[in-house]
């Protein structure tokens, strides 16, 4: 007898016409905020916040953020991927245990000193399983 699949949902996401947060950028259509009405949206913000931000910005909290812009000062070399892995590892682990990371793929042009990163994730209540990327110039 095979066994029922249960899917498990966070509190906040039953409730649909209610706001749990806001999400990046902050331009939105009604106003000056675009409002998340999902963990999954809301995650995906938080984790974007977590990547843009340099440890020290964030009042009150300033070892919050990766400190992955501050790296593009330094130059790209062949240490800038691991190093790299290991901020955004650490970072979300310690700011945001409620993801699991999966692949990050890193893309960069020398020439113009860019950096791409694309993170896949997933939520560990649900299971729900997500991407981002984000480029820092």
């Amino acid at each position: 007898m095979p066994i029922p699949q249960t899917t498990r949902v966070n509190p906040l996401d039953l409730q649909k016409n209610i706001a749990i947060g806001v999400s990046l950028p902050f331009n939105g259509p009604s106003g000056p905020f675009n409002k998340t009405y999902s963990t999954k949206d809301q995650t995906k913000s938080n984790l974007v916040n977590l990547l843009l931000t340099n440890k020290g910005e964030r009042l009150f909290n300033p070892e919050f953020g990766a400190d992955i812009s501050n790296l593009l000062f330094e130059g790209i070399n062949e240490d800038l991927d691991s190093t790299i892995i290991d901020l955004i590892t650490s970072n979300v682990n310690l700011f945001m245990p409620e993801i699991q990371l999966g692949d990050i793929i890193i893309n960069e042009d020398i020439d113009r000193n860019y950096i791409s990163i694309t993170i896949n994730y997933k939520l560990k209540i649900s299971g729900t399983s997500d991407q981002i990327t984000v480029q820092f110039t």
